[in-house]
């Protein structure tokens, strides 16, 4: 009997080393879901930018709603490191480890990504559109895993210290920028773009993402004599700034970075009469604004927004970006079809081509490649008249700056 046992045992080890070896799943992936992770500020001082997270989870749900992505259903986790870059690595690490997330996605803030990033490296793990406009994520040999969901901030710096230098050639510019890389790729931009000319022309004040308000800078760079300002930071301190320009009676020509464009966020606590002029590049049409009420995307986004984003506030274009970082999303797994491995993945982020959304600009379209990882590449500048966008000019292309 046992040297029957020992036959049968001996047949099916045979049977088994003989028999084809089959892949396991890609990490994260089985055949009816994906795993996919990000990090978000939903609280802390940059709170408000962190609705870009909510948006891209109701995308996510209008997706498995209509039945997911080739026969998956998407898990997308989303934690919140409240703008700090400790807890985003702690958040990060228990996606890769814990979780077992396929990749992150839409990471946001360059602080919490700037620390995130050598982990993620390590262990492989792509990083795709991650919200964040750092020059140095756009270097594809050094982030070969990465692609980004904003304009670079130094090249939309160079847009507007071109823009400047046309409008007001004799003058003086402010910048308010956050202490950070964030604020410090503006104040770089104007140094490439200016050369020599910086030092003369320009005056910088700096703030910290804790600072309770930026009022003395304010006053500070009014004294200057500066008759432009630009303000490069979050919407919390760029509304600060609007509304402190205002009550001392400064009237320089003031621009605010793209992610400072939010009318909700950023226009409407400063107070909407402080903010007329306020100029902005964006690639996003307002979701607010009447010219839009028979565009085609726009009406899927508002029939979107009232039934997965019930009582928030349409005219916070921070949902916006997030249902747009969630199109991207859905067009990048469609790509991929059946092969979710994280090498694919990075490929078809990076094959992106003559990509419209329903709810950009006219004319802005998405191209990626092997060379370039900006998802975003396009702005139309506009600027606030008391009720709405007014777009001036042509359509820039930041590769072209």
């Amino acid at each position: 009997m046992f040297g029957k046992f020992k036959l049968a045992s001996a047949l099916a080890l045979m049977l088994a080393l003989s028999a084809p070896a089959f892949a396991a799943d890609p990490p994260g992936v089985t055949a009816t879901e994906i795993k996919i992770g990000g990090v978000f500020p939903f609280s802390g001082p940059a709170s408000s930018i962190g609705l870009v997270g909510k948006g891209v989870l109701a995308y996510v749900q209008s997706v498995n709603d209509r039945g997911g992505i080739n026969g998956r259903k998407i898990t997308y986790i989303a934690m919140d490191d409240a703008y700090s870059p400790p807890k985003a690595v702690e958040h990060v690490r228990k996606l890769v480890e814990s979780d077992e997330v396929a990749f992150i996605f839409g990471q946001l803030g360059t602080p919490g990504n700037t620390a995130s990033a050598k982990y993620l490296a390590l262990k492989g793990v792509p990083t795709i559109a991650i919200v964040s406009g750092s020059n140095k994520f756009t270097n594809v040999a050094d982030y070969p895993l990465t692609t980004t969901g904003l304009v670079s901030f130094d090249t939309e710096g160079k847009i507007y210290a071109k823009y400047l230098t046309r409008a007001l050639p004799n003058a003086k510019y402010a910048i308010l920028y956050q202490n950070d890389d964030l604020g410090k790729d503006y104040v770089n931009a104007f140094k490439s773009f200016l050369k020599s000319d910086f030092d003369k022309k320009v005056v910088t004040a700096a703030y910290e993402i804790t600072d309770p308000t930026v009022d003395s800078q304010v006053v500070t760079l009014k004294s200057s004599g500066a008759e432009a300002l630009l303000v490069a930071g979050t919407p919390k301190f760029s509304a600060q700034a609007i509304r402190k320009v205002a009550e001392i009676g400064w009237k320089p020509m003031l621009i605010v970075n793209f992610p400072s464009s939010s009318v909700s966020a950023t226009l409407k606590p400063a107070g909407l009469d402080n903010a007329v002029g306020v100029i902005v590049g964006t690639f996003n049409k307002d979701p607010t604004d009447s010219k839009w009420n028979g565009d085609a995307g726009m009406k899927a986004y508002r029939t979107f927004f009232e039934k997965y984003l019930p009582g928030s506030d349409v005219g916070d274009t921070n949902y916006l970006t997030g249902y747009q970082q969630g199109l991207i999303l859905e067009q990048i797994l469609k790509q991929c079809g059946n092969d979710l491995s994280r090498e694919n993945i990075v490929k078809q982020a990076k094959s992106l081509k003559d990509l419209v959304l329903p709810t950009s600009m006219p004319g802005i379209s998405i191209n990626t490649s092997a060379t370039s990882n900006m998802i975003w590449t396009q702005l139309q500048l506009q600027r606030w008249s008391g009720s709405n966008w007014e777009q001036f000019g042509e359509v820039l292309d930041v590769r072209s700056e």
